[in-house]
């Protein structure tokens, strides 16, 4: 029963975007963790999705 709960709530932070900045920090130390660089910090992070999301016409007319 507690694997189902934990699969449902992992599913549900997914789809909320609640665990995008671990999702980032995954990937990051998977694709790009020999560049050098330090990754995002998590406000970074939300400022740079805040930006990605809202920056440009989001409209078609």
């Amino acid at each position: 029963m507690k694997k189902g709960w934990l699969r449902l709530w992992r599913a549900l932070r997914r789809l909320s975007g609640d665990d995008a900045y671990e999702r980032y920090l995954a990937h990051w130390h998977e694709e790009h963790a020999d560049t050098g660089k330090a990754p995002l910090s998590r406000s970074e992070f939300f400022r740079a999705e805040q930006e990605r999301k809202w920056s440009g016409i989001k409209r078609c007319c």
